[in-house]
């Protein structure tokens, strides 16, 4: 992978964590580094995903590899959540 290739990876790591935090009703208690370092993590791991679904390369904008990553943030944000609220 390129240095572009990791830029852009954190980019829509980015934008996919904010998206995955807000499919989730209510007020999240953690801070934003949390929800970028969630969907950075997500946005790769569900690039992985979909390329064992195959389902990763389709012509067009990836609905369903982005659909697993927002999916996967989702559950992220959650999991930071409650782990956090246990403190």
């Amino acid at each position: 992978m390129e240095i572009s290739g990791i830029f852009t990876a954190i980019v829509i790591g980015i934008v996919i964590g904010i998206l995955g935090r807000l499919v989730i009703p209510g007020r999240q208690r953690i801070g934003i580094g949390w929800t970028l370092l969630v969907g950075i993590v997500a946005a790769l791991a569900g690039t992985a995903v979909a390329g064992a679904f195959d389902v990763a390369d389709t012509p067009g904008v990836d609905w369903t590899e982005l659909a697993i990553q927002i999916g996967l943030a989702a559950l992220g944000v959650v999991g930071v959540e409650r782990v956090k609220g246990r403190r």
